[in-house]
């Protein structure tokens, strides 16, 4: 708090520090004023023994002043031994305007002391020795004037008194000339007092604003690097953030120019993050993250900057001379690191990780690019089957650019019914009867041609349609099931494909329930195909298989060996199919390998009671050769190629034309 000088009202704490400056004050000056004051008393001693020679009365006199200094300067000493003016400054006021009261006293009794005392005649000097000595009293105790009027109104007051009990109209005059000059002294001593103060409360405020003020920009500072902390660093990991990522690539760049040499910059994405977060919740999908950076830490090892862009997304730069070599080196070990399992709410979880990889200034002469190209790479390592890393390639430009005008398109391209599901039969090898069909999406683009299946998913998944898309080709499957009966064919099975990815998107057993129950369709019926993947990342997928089991659908393992499934999980799951990789099928005839790997998985799928389908079956001699291993239901263009469901009708009526010619 400061003073408040119209008022005249202080802070409690500035009052003391007052007090404390004019008890210092005061102090300082008391050696000075005492050897004055027993100068002067000597002086007025020698004007006493003027024409009366030295009295006894002047010299008891002179004795009593001199002891009243030599008591004050005994007191001021223990004052500044007991340091009573720093912590009782008060105390010290009061100690020493006491002693300068003695020694105002003393001077008061001069003209009682002086036998005969001529107060207009030649005595009158005392008086002019005891106004100067209330004088300067006055001006040498500026700083308190309590103080300086103990010992200066004594004097004055023995003047008044001596000069008005003389008899003489000339004394009173002088008297009262006397009294003027009290109240002038008296005046003057508080406005000194009063300046005295105002500059002490002048010093201490200014002192106290200069505190404040060092202590507001410390604050400041704390609160600015706080600031700059929270600006260039993710709260929850501790990595960079994207802004100090974007300042640190900047300048990684700009270095790296100057010296002639190249940067790498690695983008990270988890696989299936968002699965975590619906699953498990928010606070498994923190720790995730926070454990994902922990380990990224541990393998980079200081020789990059790590950064979390946000989301599940990941950044690490590495420079140097060797900075291509080293980010393929890290992003091996990273890979390797990823595959440790992670511990989730007390369950382990495997959360994959996939990687891009771009260089300057090889791909990219600017942060922008580089980051674009590093982008691109993530999307086909991801788009290549995952948990890899991918280094950028010129082509990858062009094919981002088709990639991009899909995933514009393919939203109108739905809702015009240019996104079409063909459908291709699996047939009983022994039999040779139609058992069902596959629905495969087909999309003829006005410009680009003919769309790649894989392209049309990604392209889904990445512009938020995956839902719209599998709604599409599980409407036309039921259509073609409820065509079945009336074409011969009541048992007959229609698949659809579902990519393991979209288990994080949307849920898929509430899209099917809902079309298929519009279309009346016994779910035994309607056959879905999932990838090992899915079979395997029981946190990601495990409960909407579980569904899809529970609505009565027919569940398929498409692709079965070409990855690592676990036949724990394929009898937990109630799998019905086995559809086998075509990679074994192909030259069957031909590859003793091959033909014990498929003999093999034959042999497994009867003893888990589930059909073995095979792709691919392009001749009569494969044909022949996967019943001879024991295989039951093949699909390829031996059989029939993939077609327009208004051609199932002519294709079935040719192939029983064909069969009744043959036998006939």
């Amino acid at each position: 708090m400061e003073a408040d000088l119209k008022t005249g009202k202080t802070d409690p704490a500035l009052e003391i520090d007052v007090k404390r400056a004019q008890a210092s004050s005061m102090l300082e000056r008391i050696p000075s004023t005492l050897f004055t004051n027993a100068g002067v008393s000597a002086s007025a001693l020698f004007v006493t023994t003027l024409g009366r020679g030295l009295t006894f009365s002047a010299t008891i006199w002179f004795v009593a002043v001199i002891a009243s200094i030599l008591l004050r300067v005994v007191l001021a000493s223990l004052l500044k031994r007991w340091e009573t003016a720093e912590h009782d400054p008060q105390q010290a006021l009061n100690a020493m305007t006491v002693g300068a009261l003695l020694s105002g006293a003393a001077w008061a009794v001069l003209p009682l002391s002086v036998p005969g005392f001529d107060a207009l005649g030649g005595d009158s000097g005392l008086y002019l020795i005891m106004c100067g000595m209330a004088t300067g009293a006055i001006l040498m105790g500026v700083g308190h004037s309590h103080l300086s009027l103990a010992f200066a109104l004594p004097p004055l007051a023995s003047v008044m008194l001596s000069l008005a009990s003389s008899g003489h109209v000339s004394g009173w005059l002088l008297a009262l000339n006397v009294v003027a000059l009290t109240l002038v002294l008296i005046r003057c001593s508080r406005t000194s007092e009063a300046i005295f103060v105002s500059n002490v409360l002048g010093k201490l405020q200014a002192t106290a604003l200069a505190d404040s003020l060092s202590f507001a920009n410390s604050n400041i500072l704390q609160a600015n690097y706080r600031l700059e902390t929270l600006a260039n660093c993710d709260p929850l990991t501790g990595l960079a953030n994207r802004a100090a990522f974007n300042a640190a690539l900047s300048g990684g760049i700009a270095t790296a120019l100057a010296g002639e040499e190249q940067l790498a910059l690695l983008i990270l994405d988890l696989d299936r993050f968002k699965s975590v977060n619906d699953t498990l919740g928010h606070s498994a999908g923190d720790a995730l993250l926070v454990e994902v950076s922990d380990r990224l830490r541990a393998v980079v090892d200081g020789k990059g900057v790590i950064a979390r862009l946000g989301g599940d997304e990941f950044a690490v730069i590495f420079g140097g001379p060797d900075a291509p070599g080293l980010a393929r080196e890290q992003a091996e070990r990273i890979l390797e690191r990823s595959r440790q399992p992670v511990m989730l709410q007390g369950h382990p979880a495997t959360i994959g990780t996939s990687i891009g990889i771009a260089v300057f200034p090889d791909h990219a002469g600017t942060a922008e690019d580089l980051f674009i190209c590093a982008d691109m790479a993530l999307y086909r390592a991801k788009d290549g089957g995952r948990r890899q890393w991918c280094a950028f390639e010129p082509a990858f430009r062009s094919q981002a650019d088709r990639r991009h005008q899909i995933e514009q398109e393919l939203g109108d391209a739905l809702a015009a019914g240019e996104v079409e599901a063909w459908f291709q039969p699996q047939v009983d090898l022994a039999s040779r009867q139609i058992m069902g069909f596959e629905a495969l999406v087909r999309w003829h683009h006005p410009y680009l041609g003919p769309i790649s299946p894989p392209e049309i998913v990604a392209a889904a998944q990445a512009a938020n349609l995956a839902d719209r898309l599998t709604a599409t080709i599980a409407e036309a499957a039921c259509r073609l099931l409820t065509r079945l009966p009336s074409l011969g064919l009541p048992r007959a099975t229609v698949a659809i494909n579902v990519s393991p990815r979209e288990f994080d998107l949307y849920s898929v057993t509430d899209v099917l329930d809902r079309i298929t129950g519009a279309h009346d369709i016994d779910p035994g019926l309607f056959e879905i195909e999932i990838t090992e993947e899915a079979i395997l990342d029981t946190l990601v997928a495990g409960e909407q298989l579980k569904r899809i089991e529970r609505s009565g659908y027919k569940l398929a393992v498409d692709d079965f060996g070409a990855g690592h499934s676990s036949l724990a999980y394929l009898v937990q799951l109630k799998v019905d199919r086995l559809k086998l990789d075509r990679r074994f099928i192909t030259g069957v005839q031909q590859s003793r390998q091959n033909q014990e790997i498929v003999g093999a998985m034959a042999g497994l799928g009867r003893a888990l009671s589930m059909e073995v389908v095979v792709e691919g079956v392009e001749s009569e001699e494969e044909a022949d050769a996967l019943k001879a291993l024991g295989c039951e239901i093949a699909q390829g263009y031996f059989f029939g190629r993939p077609m327009p469901a208004e051609r199932i009708a002519g294709w079935i009526e040719s192939r029983r034309n064909l069969t009744q010619r043959q036998v006939a």
